[in-house]
């Protein structure tokens, strides 16, 4: 998360703090993030009210890959399918969807070398195990890779209408998803009959650029033709990630699973894989090496705390409320010159005194990996706020995303530098719809890019009449790329 980009070894991967390195772009929360080497002169405590949100998680499960996050060997990413019959029970952790269901992937593919170009593949395979055919619907989804999406620096709070502001392939999937898109290699329906399996992506993550598609669109058997270009800058390994969110709903049980392979050869020219080398992975492979650090245990005390990252069955896609007073209908609006903030994918020991951790559970997982969803990736946040004025003269209000300094130790205030680190915290797109002070209906898509211990600026303001109510919707999805935890925050101009 980043500003462009020196890559990391992979040692300094696995060290990465639960912070957005500005020289590594793919960084996932691992540990308890220490603040960064500033003067204490610089940090500025601001008092005021921190609320836990209300709502909760859907129970929709969540098909999660992201660990291994570095890919360099072929291998199993996560598999749900049984454990019958393969060469390695224990990658494979039984769990059958059925109705609606997400798949999110997120991973980074790694050379051994600065002269490995071989392209790494990954296939997402869907698997019917029943005696009638089974529908698979897909509502929205999209997959990206870093080469098509590219780490822009885009002004924060800038519009984001048309879609052409994002940087790196986790802030344009989201994008694409919330606006409710389906990209077009992913199939409108796909049919499963029985017994059989079907692949939902089949896409590359080159370390070099190739002449075709990398969308997943590519038909069994295409070449790969190579180019010398160069995907990464600096000495070391070349590296290029791909971000895939899809939304979906199944007629019927069916078995995931998400698989990595360098691209078979013939005669020394790359191909795509086929669905018959996937099933030779799915059964005689291994999960992917090498791994990432495990996680510390839930309530441990171990100094740093380590999240570990996500490979299982998570329980939650959206995270849905109207944020009110108490079992009251309204909001009301903060004094003049005060404000409040309501905690956004907040995690254990991430918390701003509130206490309330909103990583989703896991229902099904790797003993190696994180026991949480920490940082909800690719969970959507839809959010009411019922404004209300309940003084007797006109309020201008605003809201605003802000990304404090972490410190769970802090009661009724946050903390901010007075000037922003350079570690770059989140990347993604934020829509809002209101009504203007006109009357105008507004659904505003905006770009936000936030640094650690930034306050950032108002995104909307809005002018309240003595006693007038007006909602403002807030939604956005929890990009990859980015480090939890933000606030909402709702101010009243003094």
């Amino acid at each position: 998360m980043f500003s462009l980009l020196s890559f990391l070894s992979l040692a300094n991967v696995l060290a990465t703090p639960l912070s957005a390195d500005t020289s590594l772009p793919w960084a996932e929360p691992i540990e308890s993030a220490p603040l960064t080497a500033q003067a204490e002169s610089t940090l500025i405590t601001i008092p005021q009210e921190v609320r836990p949100l209300p709502g909760g998680l859907d129970s929709v499960p969540v098909f999660n890959s992201n660990s291994p996050e570095i890919i360099e060997s072929d291998g199993i990413l996560l598999s749900t399918f049984p454990s019958r019959g393969k060469s390695a029970p224990e990658a494979h952790l039984d769990y059958a969807f059925n109705g609606r269901f997400d798949i999110f992937s997120h991973h980074v593919a790694r050379g051994q070398d600065d002269a490995d170009t071989r392209t790494i593949y990954e296939g997402i395979i869907v698997h019917n195990p029943g005696s009638r055919p089974v529908t698979l619907s897909v509502r929205e989804g999209a997959s990206q890779i870093s080469q098509e999406s590219p780490w822009n620096q885009i002004a924060s709070g800038s519009s984001n209408l048309y879609s052409n502001n994002f940087s790196g392939p986790g802030s344009r999937v989201m994008n694409d998803v919330l606006r409710d898109r389906r990209q077009s290699p992913l199939p409108d329906q796909l049919t499963l009959p029985p017994g059989e399996s079907r692949l939902l992506l089949n896409a590359p993550i080159p370390l070099r650029r190739l002449s075709v598609a990398t969308d997943g669109s590519l038909p069994p058997g295409s070449e790969i033709l190579p180019a010398p270009v160069r995907v990464s800058s600096g000495e070391g390994p070349r590296l290029n990630g791909r971000s895939t969110l899809v939304r979906l709903h199944s007629s019927g049980p069916v078995y995931v699973a998400s698989l990595a392979m360098h691209a078979p050869q013939v005669n020394g020219t790359e191909r795509v894989p086929s669905l018959e080398d996937w099933k030779q992975v799915l059964f005689r492979g291994r999960l992917a090496t090498p791994r990432d650090q495990p996680p510390s245990q839930p309530g441990s005390r171990a100094n740093p705390f380590r999240y570990g990252r996500v490979s299982g069955v998570a329980r939650g896609s959206q995270w849905k409320a109207t944020l009110t007073d108490g079992r009251s209908d309204q909001l009301a609006i903060p004094k003049p010159g005060e404000q409040f903030s309501y905690g956004l994918s907040t995690l254990e020991r991430n918390t701003f005194g509130t206490g309330q951790i909103q990583s989703a559970p896991i229902d099904a997982r790797y003993s190696d990996t994180a026991y949480r969803a920490n940082g909800n990736y690719g969970v959507e946040y839809n959010l009411d706020l019922p404004l209300t004025n309940n003084t007797g003269s006109a309020q201008t209000v605003s809201l605003s995303v802000q990304t404090p300094l972490q410190n769970d130790n802090l009661s009724d205030a946050l903390q901010f530098y007075t000037s922003p680190s350079s570690r770059i915290f989140f990347r993604g797109t934020a829509l809002f719809i209101y009504r203007e002070d006109d009357g105008r209906s507004r659904a505003y898509y905006t770009y936000l890019e936030q640094s650690q211990g930034q306050q950032g600026q108002p995104l909307i303001e809005i002018t309240l009449a003595p006693g007038e109510q007006r909602n403002v919707n807030f939604q956005f999805l929890y990009p990859p790329d980015a480090t939890p935890p933000q606030v909402l925050t709702v101010s009243t101009q003094d």
